[in-house]
C-alpha cells in the first residue's frame, strides 16, 4: 500500500505543469526522497516492519551524514560502515523509542554536546572503529538505560570524568580496548555496580589506583592486556577472580602483555591459584623473559630504601630560596616525603612544594623556616632517613635616613653605620675600605684582610647615590677582596659601607653584623655630545689631511724622476755644447785649440723649480700649499656637522693639523 502510494504521488508530480511553484520536471531525485519521505524510510535505506518495532537498516550505503527523513518511531537503526564524521542533537532528535543504535566504522570524530539526548530508551549504543579523540563531558549525555556502550578501536586519548555520569547505575558492559588511554576515569567506573564486563586492553594504562574495582562486585571479565603496568595493587575482586576455589563465580583476568616488574610488591598475586597461563616477567634483569607463574615465591624480592645522596646543611639569606634534595635508591623506587622542624609533614603550599624526585623548595624563606628537616625514603621493602639542617641568616634592617625634599639626599645608609666608621676613626675597625678606577659608570671596591680571629661567613656592600634614594645590597664570597660595582650613575656622589656578616656569639639562626669601613667616591661625568662630534670631525679631518700628504708626495716623487732623466739626456749633448760654455765665459783668443778641462760632474738639475710647483727656494712649497687646500677641504665637509659652539674648537685643532702637515 505504501509503495503504491508513492508511485501515485511521482505520478502525480511528474504531471504539474512545468510553471509549478512546487515540483519539477528536472528534479526526479528529488521526487523519490520525498516519495521515501513519504513513506517514512530513507531511500538508500531498508526499511522493517515485520513487528510492531521498525528497523532501519543503512549500513554500507555510502552515507555522509545521518538521513534527515528516518522514521521517529523506529527500534533499531543500523549506520555502519558508513562516511559519516559527526553527530549533533538533531540527528536522533524525538527518537525516544530508540533501543540499539550502530555507528561503527564510520568516520566519526566528533560528538557534539547531547546528541543522544533524546534517546531515553536505548540500551545499545556502538561507537567503535570511529576517530573520536576525546569524549567530553557531555558527548553521552541522555540514554539513561544504557547497558552496552563499544568505544573500541578509536584514538581516545581523552575521556572527561563525568562522561559516563548518566548510566552509572544500567551499565553492564563496557568496551575501551584499542584506544590511546593513559587514564580512565576511575571514579566512574568504580562506581557502575552492575558492571560485568570491562575492556581495558591495548592501552597505554602504567599504573591502577588501588581500590579501583573493590565495589563492582558483579564484575565477571576484566582485560588488562598490552598496556605498560608494571605492578598490580592488591585488591579484593583479584582474589575473588584468581583463586577459582574461594569463588563460584570467578573473575576471568587477563594481564598478559605488560611489563611485569616480579618483585614483592607481586607477591600476593603469584600466590593465588591460577591456571597456566602465559605471562611474562620484564624486570629485575635476574627474572626478565621467564614465566610469572612459574617463578618461585621465594625470588620475588624486594630492596630497602638507601639514602644516596642529600644535602647535608645549607644557609641561605633572609627572603632567598632555599632547595632541599635527598635522592634515593630502592626497588622498587622509594615514595620520598619531608617532616619539617615542627615534626609536621611539608605539603604543597604557596611558600613549599615537595616534589616527587625528593627535592624540597622554600620560595621566600624566613626565619621560622630555618632547624633540622627529615627526609624519609618508604617502599615496601621499608624505609629509609636523613636529617638536612637549614639555617637562614638574617638580614640587617636598619632605619634609612633620607633628605626631606625634592630631591634625595647624597647617601641613604644608616647613620649608625656612618657615625661609627667617623667616630671609629683611630680604633681598629676593620680592613680599609677604597674605591679606585672610578668611571662615569663603574668603580673597584678594594680593601684588605680582617681579623684573624673574627671569623666571616660573606661581606656585604651596601651603597646609593645623591640621584636615587633606594639603598642596593651586594653580597660577596669571604674569599673576595674587591669587587666592581657597575651601571652607575655618570656626575652622581655616592656613599658606601662595607659589613661583614659573621656567627653569632650566642648559638641561633641570627648573624652578627659588623661594620668594616665606608667611603665616599663620585663617578666622572657623561662625555659631552660637543666633544663627541669633535673628536669625531679631527679624526675624519686627520684622515683627509695625511692622504691629501700621501698623494703630494707621490707627485713629488714623480716629478723627481722626470727631472732626473731629463738632467741625464742633457748630460749627454754633444761636445760643441761645452765649446759654447767656454767662449760664454770668455778667456782669449787662443790661435790654437787648447786641450779641453777635465769634465767636472754636471751640476744637480733645478728644472723642477722653473715649473708651476711653489715657491723659488724649493719644491716643497706645493706639498705645503697641497695640505692646506686639503685640510680647508676637509674642514669644509665636516663644518656643517658642528653647531656654533663647537667650530671654534675644530678650526684650532685644524691650524695646528695644518702646520704639523707642513
Amino acid at each position: 500500500m505504501g509503495l503504491a502510494a508513492g508511485v501515485l504521488l511521482l505520478a502525480g508530480a511528474l504531471s504539474l505543469p512545468s510553471h509549478s511553484k512546487g515540483l519539477t520536471m528536472a528534479s526526479p531525485l528529488l521526487l523519490l526522497l520525498l516519495a521515501g519521505g513519504a513513506l517514512g524510510c530513507p531511500l538508500p535505506c531498508t526499511c522493517q516492519n515485520l513487528s510492531e518495532s521498525l528497523s532501519t537498516l543503512c549500513a554500507h550505503r555510502g552515507l555522509l551524514f545521518v538521513p534527515p527523513n528516518v522514521d521517529r518511531r523506529t527500534v533499531e537503526l543500523r549506520l555502519a560502515d558508513n562516511f559519516i564524521q559527526a553527530l549533533g542533537p538533531p540527528d536522533f532528535r524525538n527518537m525516544t523509542g530508540l533501543v540499539d543504535l550502530t555507528l561503527s566504522r564510520n568516520a566519526i570524530n566528533r560528538i557534539g554536546a547531547r546528541s543522544f539526548g533524546d534517546l531515553e530508551s536505548l540500551r545499545s549504543l556502538h561507537l567503535d572503529g570511529n576517530r573520536l579523540a576525546e569524549l567530553g563531558a557531555g558527548s553521552l549525555r541522555g540514554p539513561v538505560n544504557l547497558q552496552h556502550l563499544i568505544l573500541s578501536s578509536n584514538q581516545l586519548g581523552n575521556i572527561a570524568p563525568g562522561a559516563f555520569d548518566d548510566f552509572l547505575e544500567s551499565l553492564e558492559d563496557l568496551d575501551l580496548s584499542y584506544n590511546n588511554l593513559r587514564q580512565v576515569p576511575w571514579a566512574g567506573i568504580g562506581s557502575m555496580l552492575v558492571l560485568h564486563t570491562l575492556n581495558l586492553d591495548h592501552n597505554l594504562i602504567d599504573a591502577l589506583p588501588p581500590g579501583a574495582f573493590a565495589q563492582l562486585g558483579q564484575l565477571s571479565r576484566l582485560d588488562l592486556t598490552s598496556n605498560r603496568l608494571a605492578t598490580l595493587a592488591p585488591d579484593p575482586i583479584f582474589s575473588r577472580g584468581l583463586d577459582t576455589a574461594a569463588s563460584p563465580s570467578p573473575l576471568v583476568l587477563t594481564f598478559g602483555g605488560n611489563p611485569l616488574h616480579c618483585n614483592c610488591e607481586l607477591l600476593w598475586l603469584r600466590r593465588l591459584a591460577r591456571p597456566d597461563d602465559l605471562e611474562t616477567c620484564a624486570s629485575p634483569p635476574g627474572l626478565a623473559g621467564r614465566y610469572f607463574w612459574a617463578v618461585p615465591e621465594g625470588e620475588f624480592s624486594c630492596e630497602p630504601p638507601l639514602i644516596a645522596r642529600h644535602t647535608q646543611r645549607l644557609w641561605v639569606l633572609e627572603g632567598q630560596r632555599a632547595l632541599l634534595r635527598c635522592r634515593a635508591l630502592g626497588d622498587p623506587m622509594p615514595t620520598m616525603h619531608w617532616v619539617g622542624p615542627d615534626d609536621r609533614l611539608v605539603g604543597n603550599s604557596s611558600r613549599a612544594q615537595a616534589f616527587p624526585n625528593g627535592t624540597l623548595e622554600i620560595g621566600v624563606t624566613g626565619a621560622g623556616d630555618a632547624g633540622e628537616y627529615t627526609c624519609i625514603a618508604t617502599n615496601a621493602a621499608g624505609e629509609a632517613t636523613a636529617q638536612v639542617e637549614l639555617r637562614v641568616l638574617a638580614l640587617p634592617h636598619g632605619g634609612n635616613s633620607s633628605a626631606t625634599g625634592g630631591r634625595p639626599g647624597p647617601s641613604d645608609i644608616a647613620a649608625s653605620a656612618r657615625t661609627a666608621a667617623e667616630g671609629e676613626g683611630a680604633q681598629d675597625v676593620g680592613p680599609t675600605v677604597e674605591v679606585s678606577e672610578v668611571t662615569a659608570t663603574s668603580g673597584l671596591v678594594s680593601w684588605g684582610p680582617g681579623r684573624p680571629n673574627e671569623p666571616v661567613w660573606m661581606f656585604q656592600i651596601q651603597y646609593n647615590s645623591s640621584e636615587d634614594e633606594t639603598l642596593i645590597y651586594r653580597i660577596i664570597p669571604a674569599s673576595s677582596r674587591h669587587f666592581l660595582l657597575k651601571h652607575l650613575v655618570p656626575g652622581a656622589d655616592y656613599d658606601l659601607c662595607l659589613l661583614a656578616l659573621s656567627p653569632a656569639a650566642v648559638p641561633s639562626d641570627l648573624t652578627a653584623t659588623r661594620l668594616l669601613g665606608c667611603a665616599h667616591f663620585s663617578t666622572l661625568p657623561a662625555m659631552p655630545l660637543c666633544h663627541a662630534l669633535q673628536a669625531h670631525v679631527l679624526g675624519g679631518t686627520l684622515t683627509v689631511a695625511v692622504g691629501g700628504v700621501l698623494v703630494a708626495a707621490l707627485l713629488v716623487f714623480t716629478v723627481a724622476l722626470l727631472v732626473r732623466g731629463r738632467g741625464a739626456g742633457a748630460a749627454r749633448l754633444p761636445l760643441k755644447l761645452s765649446h759654447v760654455h767656454s767662449q760664454t765665459n770668455g778667456g782669449g783668443t787662443s790661435p790654437g785649440p787648447k786641450p779641453h778641462p777635465p769634465r767636472s760632474p754636471p751640476p744637480r738639475p733645478q728644472r723642477s723649480c722653473s715649473l708651476d710647483l711653489g715657491e723659488t727656494g724649493g719644491c716643497y712649497g706645493y706639498a705645503r700649499r697641497l695640505g692646506g687646500a686639503w685640510t680647508r677641504r676637509s674642514h669644509s665637509v665636516h663644518g656643517g656637522l658642528l653647531g656654533a659652539g663647537c667650530r671654534g674648537a675644530v678650526g684650532g685643532s685644524e691650524e695646528r693639523l695644518e702646520e704639523s702637515v707642513v
